[in-house]
């Protein structure tokens, strides 16, 4: 591993060791029943922050440059094993024991990888400048295509949680309604359609509305960072570490394996292009897997440990992964 990337790794740490004192010392407030200053945070980041981030990032992607053959050699394998991990925990789940967004926010801490604060500076150093702009490629596309499969599975989850689907023909117009507004008007999905909606108009940002949006999409890194360590000193690990450890394997090795096998063997990707789409799908998980638990309220200490372990346990898991490569070319 590269010294780059091992003291991003150790920035990481080092902030979400500072958001565990805050919480700790109870600087935000008390964690009550009524009070939640993670919650308040994390409402700020997917309200806010992430919505400017996802905004801008879509306005301004070029579609017609995307390497998209190598795009869909990653997204399909991680697709299908986020499909696969919703599919069993909704069966594990069918007697109601977990919330019913749980399914949805292990698909995402299963799949979901830390592709910016890791994997920029991860790209940069190991493939140089062309391997990075295919992981920017991906990383534009990222969260747009997972949080909005993820949010739409979640909201019919909750949608039959609430015992309206099958009552009867007018029941389920009316939940399926609901349900696909409750999708589109959402802090996620949204942001990403006016942003797409903006680009095919082909117009660039304005000057003082891309400030805007760059200035508040800088504050999803830190504040989120600060909310793992902050969500560690309230929730603790406490009965979280078992389903922690399984989710950090599905996205530290199965997860890459899987695309390793069907970008190279399904899609005939090669050398730096299934390089780059290998090391993308073995990121630790991603903050946006807190973040998308804390807005449903299900599994935050899970979601929050997965995070902290597979990170801790991408500096072993790299390297395998390199060498797996380097094995193959």
């Amino acid at each position: 591993m590269s010294t780059l990337v091992f003291l991003k790794l150790l920035a990481i740490f080092v902030v979400v060791a500072l958001g565990w004192v805050v919480g700790k010392l109870r600087w935000l407030g008390e964690h009550t029943d009524t009070s939640d200053p993670a919650r308040t945070l994390a409402n700020a980041a997917y309200y806010i922050f992430v919505p400017a981030l996802l905004v801008r990032t879509t306005a301004r992607i070029d579609l017609a440059a995307l390497p998209w053959g190598t795009v869909i050699a990653f997204f399909v394998p991680v697709l299908g094993l986020l499909g696969l991990v919703y599919l069993r925990e909704r069966h594990a789940n069918r007697h109601g024991a977990l919330p019913a967004a749980a399914p949805s926010v292990r698909a995402i801490s299963a799949t979901f990888g830390n592709s910016v604060q890791v994997g920029i500076p991860m790209a940069a150093a190991l493939f140089g400048e062309t391997g990075l702009a295919i992981h920017v490629a991906i990383v534009s596309l990222h969260a747009m295509v997972l949080l909005t499969v993820l949010t739409a599975l979640v909201e019919l989850d909750l949608a039959r949680e609430r015992h309206t689907l099958g009552h009867s023909n007018a029941h389920l117009l009316k939940t399926l309604g609901r349900t696909l507004r409750n999708t589109i008007i959402h802090p996620v999905v949204l942001p990403v359609l006016a942003g797409l909606i903006w680009n095919l108009t082909g117009w660039p940002l304005p000057t003082v509305v891309d400030e805007i949006l760059a200035t508040l999409g800088q504050a999803v890194v830190p504040l989120c960072l600060v909310l793992i360590g902050m969500s560690l000193a309230y929730y603790g690990l406490e009965g979280a570490a078992r389903g922690a450890v399984v989710l950090s394997v599905l996205k530290l090795i199965v997860q890459p394996a899987l695309v390793l096998a069907v970008a190279h063997w399904g899609f005939g990707l090669d050398g730096l292009p299934l390089a780059v789409v290998v090391m993308m799908a073995a990121l630790p998980v991603g903050s946006n897997a807190l973040i998308f638990s804390q807005r449903y309220g299900a599994l935050q200490a899970e979601a929050t440990a997965a995070i902290v372990f597979s990170t801790l346990a991408f500096v072993a898991t790299a390297a395998l992964w390199l060498a797996v490569l380097a094995f193959l070319a």
